[in-house]
């Protein structure tokens, strides 16, 4: 295993990590020896079920006994639930706060153990998947329906790892379609409100409530799902500033600055990205 000077790359035969922050600029002591080994020797082969549990690996060489964690939701946050429960069995000490009742399911058949956010008032760390992710660590969630709860727990924590496949990072978001929590009640009214909220921001594009294939998709909250197909958002903050502001949205699925690092897989590499943060802040 090398490091290059300045790239903040640490190489192991073909494989190498990339380790990308200016407030760091040394790889973390997670990119040790014995984890690289074990990355490279997972990748003879690779699927995008791999790449996701390559990110979901990764992400669990920063958990320590005893932090409390909030489990995201999703395919890629399976495998960090999965996972964990592995070093669970193992001897690890900690406690989760699910994002959904289908990772409630997933913690429970890893024996995770759980507790929720009235029984405590911090998560040390939230580990989740995104849909879209720039280079601002601005995210587009709720691919999986599980948006507002998924904010909830981020916001609660002092960190958040977004994991995903390298797919995920996109130079602007808005190709994945924006997806938004809304009360049914009044779904026109909120609907023209949003339309308003968009031509404010400089965006356009049809919107569809979602559909779960047996009807109307319904969240665990009782919501429903208005996806946005809008192509493309130049100012991801306004437009969350905007859609914040609509009394029918229950929550937007623009995540901003609350990703505190992203874990990008690839065939060639795993790309740790830090969020930085304004100067004083």
């Amino acid at each position: 295993m090398t490091r290059v000077p300045g790239a903040g790359l640490v190489r192991h035969g073909q494989k190498r990590l990339v380790w990308q922050s200016r407030e760091q600029p040394n790889p973390p002591a997670w990119t040790s020896r014995s984890f690289l080994r074990r990355w490279c020797q997972g990748l003879s082969y690779v699927t995008m079920d791999d790449l996701k549990r390559q990110a979901a690996a990764c992400a669990l060489e920063q958990v320590r006994d005893g932090m409390r964690i909030g489990l995201g939701t999703g395919s890629t946050a399976r495998h960090f639930v999965e996972l964990l429960g592995l070093r669970v069995a193992a001897g690890l000490t900690v406690v989760g706060v699910p994002t959904s009742e289908a990772t409630r399911g997933d913690a429970l058949r890893c024996a995770v153990p759980l507790t929720t956010l009235d029984e405590i008032d911090e998560l040390d760390l939230t580990v989740d998947g995104a849909d879209e992710i720039d280079g601002a660590l601005h995210l587009i969630k709720g691919g999986g329906g599980a948006l507002l709860r998924e904010k909830i727990v981020a916001a609660a924590s002092r960190r958040m790892i977004v994991i995903a496949d390298a797919s995920k990072w996109v130079t602007t978001l808005g190709q994945f379609p924006l997806p938004m929590e809304v009360i049914p009640f009044g779904l026109g009214a909120t609907c023209r409100a949003i339309e308003k909220a968009f031509a404010q921001c400089g965006v356009s594009g049809q919107m569809a409530v979602r559909n779960s294939g047996a009807g109307v998709f319904v969240t665990d909250g009782g919501h429903w799902i208005v996806d946005a197909h809008l192509g493309r958002i130049d100012d991801p903050p306004r437009l969350a500033r905007a859609l914040s502001l609509i009394p029918g949205v229950v929550e937007h699925g623009l995540f901003i600055d609350l990703a505190s690092s992203a874990v990008l897989a690839s065939g060639e590499e795993i790309r740790v990205v830090e969020r930085q943060r304004p100067k004083g802040d």
